[in-house]
C-alpha cells in the first residue's frame, strides 16, 4: 500500500512540476489592467512571457515587430541581390553587343582594305578560344577590339608597314595599360600601348 502511496506521490510531484515550468504570459489591456495566465496573450493585449525557471521575461510585441523588421529587412537584401543580378547581366548584354559592334568594325576595314590587310590580320576573339592574355582583361573587350583597328592602322601610317599580317593583345599588357603588337609583312612588329592609341 505504501508502494503505491509513493507511486501517486511521485506521479503527482512530476505533474505538478510540470505545470509549475510551463510558460507563464503576463498580460496587460488598453486600461492598464494586468493578468497572469498559461496560455499567450489575446493579440489586443500588451504580453509579456516570463520564464519561471531563470525569472527572465521577453516582451513578445517587441519580440514581434523585430522578427517583422528582420523581415523586412531580408526581403530588401533580396530586392538589393536581384537588381544587381539584374545591372551584371544588362553590363554583359552590353559588352557583348560593344564588343561585336568594334569587331564587325574590324572586318569591314579588312575587306574593304584587301591590299593592306591580311583575311585574318584581326580575327574576333571568341569566348571558347579566347587565349589567356585576352581572358585577364575580357571585362574591357569592346576596348581591346577597338584598339587592334587602331593599332593596324597606326602600324601602317609608319610606312614601315606595307600589310598587317596580325594584330594582337600583347602579353606585356598590364591593369594600368593594355599594349597591341602589330606584325607586318616585312617582318617587323610594332608595339603600341593605349595611351600612344588614343592620342
Amino acid at each position: 500500500m505504501k508502494l503505491i502511496q509513493s507511486v501517486i506521490v511521485i506521479i503527482g510531484g512530476l505533474f505538478f512540476s510540470g505545470s509549475i515550468f510551463a510558460g507563464v504570459y503576463k498580460c496587460s489591456d488598453g486600461q492598464g489592467n494586468t493578468s497572469y495566465q498559461a496560455r499567450p496573450c489575446a493579440e489586443e493585449k500588451k504580453a509579456i512571457e516570463i520564464n519561471v525557471k531563470t525569472g527572465g521575461a521577453i516582451d513578445l510585441s517587441l519580440k514581434e515587430k523585430e522578427d517583422k523588421k528582420e523581415k523586412e529587412l531580408d526581403a530588401e537584401q533580396k530586392k538589393q541581390l536581384e537588381a544587381n543580378n539584374q545591372k551584371s547581366i544588362e553590363l554583359e548584354e552590353k559588352r557583348k553587343k560593344d564588343t561585336a559592334e568594334q569587331s564587325a568594325l574590324n572586318q569591314q576595314l579588312i575587306k574593304d582594305n584587301p591590299i593592306q590587310y591580311s583575311a585574318f590580320a584581326i580575327p574576333p576573339y571568341r569566348s571558347d578560344r579566347m587565349p589567356p592574355i585576352v581572358k585577364l582583361y575580357q571585362s574591357r573587350l569592346p576596348e581591346i577590339e577597338k584598339f587592334r583597328r587602331y593599332a593596324a592602322k597606326k602600324a601602317l601610317a609608319t610606312g614601315e608597314c606595307l600589310r598587317v599580317e596580325s594584330d594582337e593583345l600583347s602579353g606585356k599588357s598590364s591593369p594600368e595599360q593594355l599594349v597591341f603588337s602589330v606584325d607586318c609583312s616585312s617582318a617587323q612588329t610594332f608595339y603600341f600601348n593605349e595611351k600612344e592609341l588614343t592620342e
